[in-house]
């Protein structure tokens, strides 16, 4: 069984899009509970971490988010 590295500011696609129709979340807490906030709406959620690794598509790093952020907005 790999674990897979989550970090706080990384942000997650997940399979299954939030009702908002947005799959992009943030990560803000990490443990055996990973507390996520989805990036359109801004709704947070405490999801256990098995449950959650099974949905995780990808994985962008806090750095690279960062980064595509300030692209973003220039």
């Amino acid at each position: 069984m790999n674990i897979i590295k989550i970090r706080t500011g990384d942000v997650l696609h997940l399979r299954k899009p939030h009702p908002c129709g947005c799959a992009d979340f943030t990560v803000l807490r990490v443990g055996s509970q990973v507390r996520i906030v989805c990036r359109s709406c801004g709704r947070d959620m405490n999801i256990d971490r098995i449950k959650l690794e099974k949905a995780i598509k990808s994985i962008t790093d806090a750095d690279q988010a960062l980064a595509q952020g300030k692209e973003q907005t220039e």
